[in-house]
């Protein structure tokens, strides 16, 4: 029992690990989902913040 709820964990939080931008599976789009609220990488969040169109 406790199996299941740990895989529905981790299927949940992968879906959190994927960039609204790129697409791309990155351990810092839940890092920025809980600090800023948005689902960007690192490399989306940097290359939004340089080139700001």
């Amino acid at each position: 029992m406790t199996n299941e709820n740990d895989q529905e964990s981790k299927v949940d939080i992968d879906k959190n690990d994927i960039c609204e931008e790129c697409l791309n599976n990155h351990e810092s789009v839940f890092q920025n989902l809980i600090l800023y609220g948005y689902k960007i990488c690192k490399f989306c969040k940097t290359s939004k913040t340089i080139f700001p169109i």
